[in-house]
Parts: structure tokens; C-alpha cells; sequence
């Protein structure tokens, strides 16, 4: 453990921020990273568009369901080991993955890199706040949302380098180099720190939570293959959501809980949760939609669509470190209100998108999702870091953590799934001459169908495009459904969000100085 003398360097601080940013960037960037590879991996591996949804979906779901506990396990058992062990099992699984051929290993594999990534991101967090002195915090967490807000988009341009001179594979060796530079600083920089007085774990809490996500999760997206009204869809859905009831009445019933679901009816923590669940439901959403559709609708390479969403990012960064003041000002409820409303017009301009569309309107439709981003987001987290006292701010951070990653699993899965039934449809027209196991193979993903085209000879440009024509169908239908679920949320943050006369306490404000969760978050 580094000397009492150690921890009041600097130096020697700054250089566990890097260490510790590394590491949050690991994380944030692999929930994007892989999208831009899933034509590639389809190709490959065959593998349907249901599986490409888990492929993405088995690392945020597990990762969105293990953060509350592991947040707790770094608090009892130590910051160092939790984040020691975290990086470990990620780079390890990153590693098995250059070996993977198949979806249902890539599957198990993200789903093994979650669980690294839940004892990741929230000691990244414990580790800033226990280190870094009260005048020098607000600068280091800043520096940590940054990463956090903007490393999706880090994630999509490397993995788009990457894979303009290698195989998808490439994209996790980039993994496993900065997990061992990053398990390697964590051993040699970070302190080994511990709560006093640590939460008490919740094991049942955690297992009901995660059953029930993982069964909802999974009649999503298994239901627009085997059908809304399949026994086993049917089943899942029923399952998820008596789990997640389950999970609710066992947490009330606790006197130390986990979660305690009555703070969901404080203002500013009931609507930052929903707020935030919203913005990322329709963010990774649209870039599971997007990548595809940039790629085997326009023909850009891997590299060129990872760059086409950088005029996003370039609007998101420098407007988020704005919206905290903008919200002081005019009210957490107006401004998250107009930033949810400014992401589903963009949703609207964006489901007008046919096979033969420009660029430019492409880019019409990204700046007000990225400008609406940047408004709610940073407004929706100050709201609920504020709502809750100092002692508490461990569960804000990690609410705020949650609901960013869960809403992410959503997103893919519902709007993937509204997208695919709508493709399949469309489709089945075109396939009804082929033999059944090449329809069923066209039908199962774009890239599947192009293949078929490819080979099919006379005719094969005509069934490419009747093809493409049905991805953006269901394209547009995913999205008017996300516009829909983004003005519904836009009602409920205008209606229940702190309004401007509680904007000084709700926006984490108090006479210049920064919000409770930049001040104590999971001491």
C-alpha cells in the first residue's frame, strides 16, 4: 500500500487518474466498440441479427446488472483488488475471444467481459474520490464524465481503424494490450482503500435483479424471430417482469437494501433515473441501427462509419460541459425536457432515411440527437446526485451508472427487435421462391441477404435492393417507436423534474461550488 506521504504527491496522483481513466475507457468504449464490426462478424460466423443483438447486449445487460454489488464488493473487500481482478477477467476474456468462430462464443465471452467491466467502472469512481483531496476533485471527476460521456464514440473511431487493416478480431487484441497496460498501473499506482464502514451485501437482491433483467432482455429480442405470442417469449416477458417485482418487495423488506426503490419517488432522483434510462435506450439504439445501415445500405467502410458519428460527439462534448449551467438557470425540468425533444426530432428526420439518401440528411437528424443528448444528460446526473444525502451518494453514482447501461440494453434490444420483425416482413416476399433454409438465412440479417444476392446472379441487384429497402423500413419503424418513448419522457421530466426555483439544490449547485456527487461519491 503506497505511504500516507504518496497520496498527498500530486504527481503521484495525476498518475492514478490516468490509470484509473484507462480503465473506465476500456469499459465505456467496449459497450460501442464491437457495432461497427457486426456486418463483419455476420458475415463470418453466420450469425442471425437476434444473435448479433446479444452479441452487443450479453456485455451491457450483465454489466448494467452487476454494478450496484460490485460497487459494494469494492467497498468491503478493497478498490485495488476489485479493479485488479475487474481488468484481469476482461483482458482475459478479450484474449479468448481472438480464438471465438462462432456468435453463441462471442456471446459468452462479452457476457464474461461485463462482469470485469461491473468491477471496473464504479471503483474507478471510489478510487478518484477517496484520493483526490476536496479542491482538486470537481477537476478529476470532471475529467472522469468526460471519458465516461465521450468514450463510446472513442470506442467506434479505434475500432474503425482497426478494422480498415485487420479482422474484427483486431478490435479485441486492442482490448487485451490496454488491459494489461491498465492491470499493470493499477498494481504499481493505485492505493489499496476500503470503506470503513462498507455496505452489507445483498446477494439474493443482486441474483433477483439480474434474472429478471437477463429474462426480460431476452423475450425482447427473442421475439422477433420466434414471435411475440411463442410460449418461450411469452414466458421470458412474464418471467422478467415477476422477477423484477420480486426484486422490488425483497429490497423494501431489507433494512440495509441494496437499492432502496422509495428513493425513485424523490423528484430529482425518480426523473434523472427515467431521463437517463431514456437518453442511452435511444442513443445505443440508434447505434446498433446506424452502423449497419452505414455500412451495407451506403457502402462506407468500417473506418468511414465510425467517422460519419463524429459530428455527434463533436456537439455532445463541448454542450455537456454547458448544460449543468444552462440547467441552474432555466430548471433541470426544462432543460431535460428540450433535450429529450431535440433527440426524438432527430429520431424523426432520421426515420425518413431510404436506401438512396445523402449523407447530409443522415447529418441533419445527428445534430439535434447530439445537441438533445448533451442538454439532458448532465442536468438528469446532477439531479440525482442532489437528491440524496452525502452518505448516499455511493447509490446515486451507481443509479446514475445503472441506468445509463440498462437503458443501453434496452435500446438494442427493443429497438433491434422492432427492426428485425419489420425486416423479416418486408422481406418475406422476395425470399418466398427460395429454398427454406436460404430464405430463413436471408431473413435472419441484411448482410446474410447480400451474400444470397451476390450468388444469385440475374436478379441478385434487384433482391439486394428489395433487401435494403426492407432494413430501412424497419429502420424508420424502430425509430418513430424511440421518438415516441423520448416525448413520452420528455411529458414526464416536464411534469416531475426539479423546476428552477429547486434548480440551485436539484442542479447540484451550491454558490459556485460542485455537486455532492463530485464531493462525495462512493466514499
Amino acid at each position: 500500500m503506497p505511504s500516507h506521504q504518496s497520496l498527498t504527491d500530486p504527481r503521484r496522483r495525476g498518475a492514478v487518474l490516468r490509470v484509473v481513466v484507462l480503465a473506465l475507457l476500456l469499459v465505456v468504449s467496449a459497450v460501442a466498440s464491437l457495432n461497427v464490426a457486426l456486418p463483419e462478424i455476420a458475415r463470418d460466423t453466420g450469425a442471425s441479427q437476434s444473435e448479433l443483438q446479444w452479441i452487443v447486449d450479453a456485455y451491457a445487460l450483465v454489466f448494467a446488472a452487476l454494478l450496484v454489488p460490485a460497487g459494494a464488493i469494492g467497498d468491503r473487500f478493497g478498490r485495488r483488488t476489485v479493479l485488479a481482478v475487474g481488468i484481469g477477467l476482461y483482458g482475459a476474456a478479450s484474449f479468448m475471444a481472438l480464438f471465438a468462430s462462432s456468435a453463441g462464443q462471442l456471446i459468452g465471452l462479452r457476457a464474461l467481459m461485463g462482469v470485469g467491466a461491473a468491477c471496473i467502472m464504479p471503483v474507478t469512481l471510489s478510487v478518484i474520490t477517496t484520493v483526490f483531496p476536496p479542491e482538486e476533485r470537481g477537476r478529476a471527476v470532471g475529467t472522469w464524465v468526460g471519458v465516461a460521456a465521450g468514450g463510446a464514440i472513442i470506442g467506434l473511431l479505434a475500432s474503425g481503424v482497426m478494422l480498415e487493416f485487420f479482422s474484427w478480431q483486431s478490435i479485441f487484441a486492442l482490448n487485451v494490450v490496454l488491459a494489461a497496460a491498465a492491470l499493470i498501473g493499477t498494481l504499481v499506482v493505485v492505493p489499496a482503500t476500503r470503506d470503513s464502514h462498507p455496505p452489507r451485501l445483498d446477494p439474493v437482491g443482486a441474483l433477483l435483479s439480474f434474472a429478471g433483467l437477463t429474462a426480460l432482455v431476452f423475450g425482447i429480442i427473442e421475439g422477433s424471430e420466434r414471435g411475440w405470442t411463442d410460449t418461450l417469449t411469452a414466458g421470458s416477458l412474464a418471467g422478467g417482469v415477476l422477477g423484477l417485482v420480486a426484486f422490488v418487495m425483497w429490497e423494501l423488506g431489507r433494512s440495509e437494501p441494496m437499492l432502496d426503490p422509495r428513493n425513485f419517488l424523490r423528484r430529482g432522483f425518480g426523473a434523472g433515473s427515467a431521463s437517463l434510462t431514456i437518453q442511452f435506450f435511444a442513443l445505443f439504439g440508434f447505434l446498433f441501427l446506424a452502423l449497419p445501415y452505414l455500412q451495407l445500405v451506403q457502402g462506407f467502410s468500417p473506418l468511414e462509419a465510425s467517422a460519419a458519428l463524429l459530428p455527434m460527439a463533436l456537439v455532445v462534448m463541448p454542450l455537456s460541459r454547458k448544460s449543468p449551467a444552462i440547467a441552474a438557470r432555466a430548471g433541470v425540468r426544462v432543460t431535460g425536457a428540450i433535450g429529450l425533444s431535440l433527440i426524438a426530432a432527430g429520431f424523426l428526420i432520421l426515420a425518413t432515411l431510404e436506401p438512396g439518401s445523402s449523407y447530409w440528411q443522415f447529418l441533419a437528424g445527428l445534430l439535434p440527437l447530439g445537441a438533445g443528448v448533451a442538454l439532458a444528460g448532465a442536468p438528469a446526473t446532477t439531479a440525482i446526485v442532489a437528491s440524496l444525502p452525502k452518505e448516499k451518494q455511493g447509490v446515486a453514482s451507481a443509479v446514475n451508472d445503472v441506468s445509463r447501461e440498462l437503458g443501453g440494453a434496452l435500446g438494442i434490444a427493443v429497438l433491434g427487435s422492432l427492426q428485425n420483425t419489420q425486416y423479416r416482413s418486408d422481406l418475406g416476399d422476395s425470399t418466398s421462391g427460395l429454398p427454406a433454409p436460404v430464405a430463413e438465412k436471408a431473413e435472419s440479417s441484411l448482410a446474410a441477404a447480400q451474400q444470397i444476392g451476390q450468388d444469385m446472379g440475374a436478379g441478385g441487384h434487384e433482391f439486394m435492393l428489395h433487401a435494403q429497402t426492407a432494413f430501412m423500413n424497419g429502420f424508420g419503424r424502430a425509430l418513430i417507436a424511440g421518438a415516441a418513448a423520448l416525448l413520452l419522457g420528455a411529458v414526464f421530466v416536464a411534469f416531475r423534474a426539479p423546476g428552477r426555483a429547486e434548480s440551485t439544490e436539484n442542479a447540484g449547485l451550491d454558490l459556485g461550488h460542485p455537486a455532492p456527487a463530485i464531493g462525495g461519491a462512493l466514499h
